[in-house]
């Protein structure tokens, strides 16, 4: 099955997109029991917010559940979102959760979930750029082919993935929502002590991406080379300059009238003399 409004509206924001818009994927909306359902092995979230959850879990004790979880049925029931609710409905003590149970190929469970998570567009940048490598290499897409699938820009895709390449560092940041996808993208191809640095200078300064954009053009701008320090030639005269030849570099070297004779005997004098004239 592709993915594309039947998925979407059983994902909508409120439980009437759900009764209204059912598609024929749809077995039935009942309560179900909380220790039959398996998480998702898919699940591209990985840090859930304890606070947020409490908040959560106090709507839902006060208001009910409004919108019932997703789950497709096998030996148990695999759940396909909602986890923040059911989660919340945990820590409340409940035995069981209004759930839509549904009728979707199993094999792509990790497109369903990525797909519902990016709809309430607060997913880890991390986690879902890791979702994404994973399926990626499972079913050899396309970055091209990923950008249809969740409805996204090629460009977006591939900034999403590079956030891989950052350094564990930068990463523990980019995890903890103390640096955004704007400065992280800008981070990439810094060695990694350069991407501690800026990090840091991110979190302290409260840098925008724009900023950050015009510190890492410092770095990669490349250093004037150093010009080398011209030797500065003695005012030597003829008598002299042999005497320091034959000092520095113990060659048997004589003057003949306006010349200067080097008489090589061996072949380490030779190399004397390349080193000299430097060939």
């Amino acid at each position: 099955m592709a993915l594309g409004r039947g998925l979407e509206a059983i994902l909508g924001d409120v439980e009437e997109s759900y009764i209204k818009d059912i598609s024929k994927n749809v077995d039935v909306i009942k309560e179900i029991e909380i220790s039959k359902i398996v998480p998702n092995p898919y699940q591209p979230r990985k840090h859930f917010d304890d606070e947020s959850l409490q908040e959560l879990a106090n709507s839902i004790q006060q208001q009910g559940l409004m919108q019932p979880i997703l789950v497709v049925k096998d030996d148990d029931y695999i759940l396909i979102a909602g986890e923040r609710r059911l989660r919340a409905c945990q820590m409340l003590g409940y035995d069981k959760i209004k759930a839509l149970i549904v009728d979707f190929d199993l094999s792509r469970l990790r497109e369903y979930a990525i797909v519902e998570n990016l709809q309430r567009e607060d997913l880890n940048v991390l986690d879902l750029a890791t979702s994404l490598y994973e399926l990626i290499q499972e079913h050899s897409y396309t970055h091209e082919e990923v950008a249809n699938i969740l409805s996204k820009s090629r460009s977006y895709i591939t900034n999403i993935l590079r956030v891989l390449k950052l350094s564990d560092y930068a990463k523990e940041k980019l995890a903890e929502d103390k640096i955004t996808l704007g400065h992280a993208k800008s981070l990439v191809n810094l060695d990694e002590q350069t991407q501690k640095k800026i990090v840091d200078t991110i979190i302290g300064q409260k840098l925008s991406a724009r900023d950050v954009e015009q510190l890492v053009k410092t770095y990669k701008q490349p250093q004037p080379k150093k010009q080398p320090q011209k030797k500065v030639l003695k005012n030597l005269s003829l008598d002299e300059l042999v005497d320091e030849i034959q000092d520095k570099y113990d060659l048997n070297i004589s003057k003949d009238n306006n010349s200067i004779v080097i008489n090589v005997t061996s072949s380490n004098d030779l190399k004397k003399i390349q080193k000299i004239f430097k060939i």
